[in-house]
C-alpha cells in the first residue's frame, strides 16, 4: 500500500476535486477573564487576539490542500466582508473561487467564538439557513458545468446553512452523473433521499440512526439495518459510518468491512469527519479503492484528532503513522 501511495505522490497529475458545500469563517476572539461585570453577572473577557479560519465545506477544502489536491470550490456567500476574507483565504491556498455566487440576501455564515483560555464562553452565530433562492440556485449550476468536466470526483459537504434544498442537491447529483463524475457526500439533517444517486454518503453514527429513524445503532446488527434503509433510500453504492474511538465502517448491500480506530490518543475530534471525508475523496480520485481509501481515512483522522481543533493531515504523515504501525 505505501509503494501505491508513493506512486500517487510522485504523480505530476494530481487529482482534481470540485468541493459544492456551505462555506463559513470560524472566528475566534481569545482573552483573559479574571472577574464579573458589574452591568450583568457574565465574565468580562480581555481580549488577545482575534482569528479566522475557514469552517464548514471550508475545512475539507483545506485538507484536500494538505494532501496535495487541486480544488475547485462552489458555494453561496454574502456579499460582505466576511465573503470576501473567505475568498481571500482560499485564493491564498490556490484554490479556484469562481464558483462561489455572491447573494446580496444572505450574509456569509460566521461563527464566532469567544473564549478565556480554552474556555469557550459564548458561540454568536450571523447566517440565515433558509433555502438559497431559485435564481441563486440556477446560477451555481450554470457555473458549474465547466468544473464539473474537469473534475475526478465531486465532494458535497452539507452542513444545513441552506445550499442543498432537496431540488437543487438533486439537480447537483443529476449534473455530475451526467459528466460521468462520482459523488461523495457529508450529509446532515434527516431527509437523505435528496442525496438518491450518490455514490459514497459518510454520516456518523448519530446521524445514520437518526436518518434511518432507528434510536440508536449501538451494535453491528443495528448498524447494518440503518445502513439497508439508507442504501435501499439512495440507491448510494456505499456507506460509510464513522464510529468514533471504534474506527469505520464501509458497507454496501453485500456486506460490510471494519476499520478499526488508528489513533492511541484522543485530544479533540474537531473536523475530524471533514478530514475523513477529504482523504476518501483523494485517494478514490487517484485510483484506489474504496476500502484502500478507507484505511487510509483512518490514518488521517488518528492524526488529526491527536491535535487540538480543526486540523489537517498530509500524505507523509500518513505514511509515517502507517509505518509506526507496521
Amino acid at each position: 500500500m505505501i509503494n501505491k501511495i508513493h506512486s500517487i505522490q510522485s504523480s505530476t497529475r494530481k487529482p482534481n476535486i470540485l468541493v459544492i458545500g456551505d462555506l463559513m469563517i470560524d472566528h475566534y476572539i481569545t482573552g483573559s477573564a479574571s472577574r464579573l461585570s458589574p452591568e450583568a453577572p457574565v465574565p468580562i473577557v480581555n481580549v488577545k487576539n482575534e482569528s479566522v479560519t475557514l469552517g464548514g465545506a471550508g475545512n475539507v477544502v483545506q485538507n484536500l490542500v494538505a494532501l496535495g489536491a487541486q480544488v475547485a470550490v462552489a458555494g453561496v456567500i454574502g456579499n460582505d466582508s466576511a465573503g470576501a476574507q473567505l475568498i481571500e483565504i482560499l485564493s491564498n491556498e490556490g484554490v479556484q473561487t469562481h464558483t462561489i455566487i455572491k447573494d446580496e440576501f444572505r450574509p456569509t455564515t460566521v461563527k464566532t467564538r469567544v473564549l478565556a483560555g480554552s474556555h469557550q464562553l459564548v458561540r454568536i452565530d450571523r447566517e440565515i439557513t433558509d433555502a438559497v433562492s431559485k435564481d441563486i440556485a440556477d446560477k451555481l449550476l450554470n457555473e458549474l458545468a465547466n468544473y464539473l468536466e474537469k473534475a475526478d470526483i465531486v465532494v458535497l459537504s452539507d452542513y444545513n446553512k441552506g445550499l442543498f434544498s432537496p431540488s437543487l442537491t438533486q439537480k447537483l447529483i443529476q449534473e455530475a452523473t451526467r459528466y460521468g463524475k462520482r459523488v461523495i457526500i457529508d450529509p446532515k439533517g434527516l431527509n437523505y433521499e435528496k442525496y438518491k444517486g450518490a455514490y459514497i454518503i459518510k454520516p456518523n453514527r448519530k446521524e445514520l440512526a437518526e436518518a434511518a429513524q432507528l434510536e440508536k445503532v449501538d451494535s453491528l446488527e443495528s448498524l447494518q439495518q440503518a445502513a439497508k434503509i439508507i442504501l435501499k433510500q439512495t440507491g448510494a453504492a456505499y456507506l460509510v459510518v464513522t464510529l468514533s474511538e471504534e474506527g469505520m465502517l464501509i458497507l454496501n448491500e453485500s456486506g460490510y468491512k471494519l476499520l478499526p480506530v488508528k489513533a492511541t490518543e484522543v485530544f479533540d475530534v474537531t473536523g475530524a469527519g471533514d478530514t475523513v471525508l477529504a482523504t476518501l475523496a483523494y485517494f478514490i480520485a487517484a485510483g484506489l479503492t474504496i476500502e484502500e481509501a478507507g484505511e487510509l481515512a483512518n490514518h488521517a483522522a488518528a492524526i488529526v484528532i491527536r491535535q487540538v481543533g480543526s486540523a489537517t493531515t498530509t500524505i507523509d504523515e500518513i505514511i509515517l503513522d502507517m509505518k509506526r504501525e507496521s
